[in-house]
């Protein structure tokens, strides 16, 4: 079997539900809000091994999954339109691709605002100066508003890698000493 093969029926199924979510929150004009539980729900998955266990383990029946996500939402202060769509992906065994949903939902929501979404990855966490800089030299050269995802790869020695859409931009000092060792290599 193909490996890729269960991302691409997760990445089909967030996409289904995005579509739902995305259409009820425009309609009802509560982009604004939804925007704020995708931060909710990226800040849970990121930092409780609990919250991810729940939405990824089998041992959790579907009727524990409803119940968690019905007691949870409020207290994380969930709009009903997403508290509603977790429910339902609960009871249905779909809490797994959660992920996939706030990636797809964000992707909505940028083009939607006309923004591109920069993947960057630095050796260390960029500062909010430093992010508002790349932004704007980002923008320059796209066209388009930019929003910043910022990650951290301690491997990378120093500079950064940049990815919007298809297209990256790697001025890291690890890929700079990998092309000079291939450089290296064919003149020895």
């Amino acid at each position: 079997m193909d490996v890729s093969e269960p991302a691409s029926i997760s990445t089909g199924i967030a996409a289904r539900y995005a579509t739902a979510v995305f259409e009820l929150a425009k309609e009802g004009k509560q982009l604004p809000a939804l925007e704020a539980d995708l931060d909710t729900l990226a800040a849970a998955l990121a930092d409780s091994d609990a919250f991810r266990d729940l939405i990824s383990s089998p041992v959790y029946r579907r009727e524990d999954q409803a119940q968690a996500i019905a007691a949870l939402a409020p207290k994380m202060g969930l709009s009903g339109i997403v508290a509603s769509a977790l429910g339902l992906m609960a009871g249905k065994r779909r809490l797994f691709v959660l992920p996939q949903l706030v990636a797809t939902l964000r992707a909505l929501i940028a083009e939607e605002k006309g923004e591109v979404t920069a993947e960057v990855t630095a050796a260390k966490a960029l500062t909010q100066a430093q992010q508002t800089k790349l932004a704007v030299a980002l923008k320059a050269s796209i066209g388009k508003d930019v929003k910043i995802n910022a990650a951290v790869d301690e491997s990378l020695i120093g500079g950064l890698i940049v990815k919007v859409g298809s297209k990256m931009i790697d001025s890291s000092i690890r890929s700079k000493l990998a092309a000079l060792q291939n450089t290296m290599k064919e003149v020895g």
